[in-house]
């Protein structure tokens, strides 16, 4: 991801999930994706879609030791 999608990207985010502390940090090689944090807490990774040129998918995990007790 080149940082004019980055930052396109990460307006996205802050917008639809309503906070300014989304950051995208490039991930390295391959330069294909970001990773996304929410202040300092890694939250997970934007990829470009291969199949649609100009779109881009989030993917978030949520871990069974993150979540409240039931």
């Amino acid at each position: 991801m080149n940082t004019a999608d980055m930052k396109r990207v990460e307006t996205h985010l802050k917008r639809t999930f309503n906070t300014g502390g989304i950051i995208l940090k490039p991930r390295g090689k391959p330069s294909d994706s970001a990773e996304v944090y929410v202040g300092d807490e890694f939250i997970g990774v934007v990829f470009e879609d291969e199949d649609e040129a100009g779109s881009f998918m989030f993917e978030m995990a949520i871990l069974a030791e993150d979540l409240p007790e039931a």
